[in-house]
């Protein structure tokens, strides 16, 4: 765990996602592809940002050097390092979190993996990583942050699901259904992190509340697809109405309005960002 800089009341942010400051997100994942893009975009929009990766610390550490850098001492990032398909490590490390920067404001559940193999020759090891990461290490995640949440009377919290969770893939059973599982989860964490507030009192008409909400991607054009032949991109791209791959960037900006006071009257909904594949 290290954190870089200090936070500057003075720094002037020009975007409107100004109501960020001075809130606390942590980004599971957050140090490459979507998540690198939702740490950075949270940060620039004056966030403190706690951003978790599971083993690669040299990466972490340059991204965490990276962006420490662009901000230029103006908000505080810090990098902690978990594996999310293990519950006691989802909450160590939002204790962590809490302990460092004082609390927590948002949770964008975003660390994900995938091992594709058909169903036929899935194993049973092969099922189990993909849901321990993808859905439970979520569910641990969200619980130990949910807490906090209800004692402080608000809070976001988003989940980074997948195309694949709403129309399959063959090859990927077992991440589609960690995927879709994220829908269920949605929805109701939002009826309880509703429910929790207003048996405590807290669920008023001037509140921005407790929102929980997922964003579902569909083709981004991360290092995931790196090893796609470009025939295969091609006729994916063929089939997107858009023609063309997202961007990381373009996900990042949808998780930063779920995270702001601007997307208090939201919560329980699925947010498609596809090129409009799916219609």
């Amino acid at each position: 765990m290290t954190t870089a800089s200090v936070v500057d009341p003075t720094y002037a942010l020009m975007r409107s996602g100004e109501d960020l400051r001075g809130r606390v997100a942590f980004v599971t994942g957050g140090t490459g592809g979507i998540g690198a893009a939702i740490s950075r975009s949270l940060a620039h929009q004056g966030a403190t940002v706690a951003a978790g990766y599971g083993s690669h610390t040299a990466h972490a550490e340059q991204f965490r050097a990276t962006l420490a850098e662009e901000l230029q001492g103006h908000t505080e990032f810090s990098v902690h390092q978990g594996n999310v398909g293990l519950p006691d490590d989802c909450r160590r490390t939002i204790n962590e979190v809490i302990e460092q920067h004082g609390r927590l404001d948002i949770l964008i559940n975003n660390a994900g993996i995938n091992i594709d193999k058909t169903v036929v020759k899935m194993s049973d090891d092969d099922w189990m990583k993909v849901l321990a990461v993808n859905l439970s290490g979520a569910f641990f995640l969200t619980q130990a942050a949910l807490r906090h949440m209800v004692e402080r009377g608000t809070g976001r919290i988003v989940y980074v699901s997948s195309l694949a969770g709403e129309i399959g893939n063959i090859g990927q059973a077992n991440y589609a259904s960690s995927k879709s599982g994220l829908f269920g989860l949605t929805k109701t964490v939002a009826r309880e992190a509703a429910f929790q507030l207003e048996r405590a009192g807290k669920l008023t008409e001037g509140s921005i509340g407790i929102t929980v909400n997922t964003v579902t991607p569909g083709y981004i054009g991360t290092e995931m697809l790196a090893s796609v032949p470009e025939n295969v991109i091609e006729k994916v791209k063929s089939s997107i109405p858009l023609r063309r791959l997202g961007r990381p960037e373009e996900i990042a900006r949808v998780v930063q309005f779920l995270a702001s006071d601007a997307s208090s009257y939201i919560t329980g909904q699925v947010w498609g960002v596809n090129g409009g594949i799916d219609m």
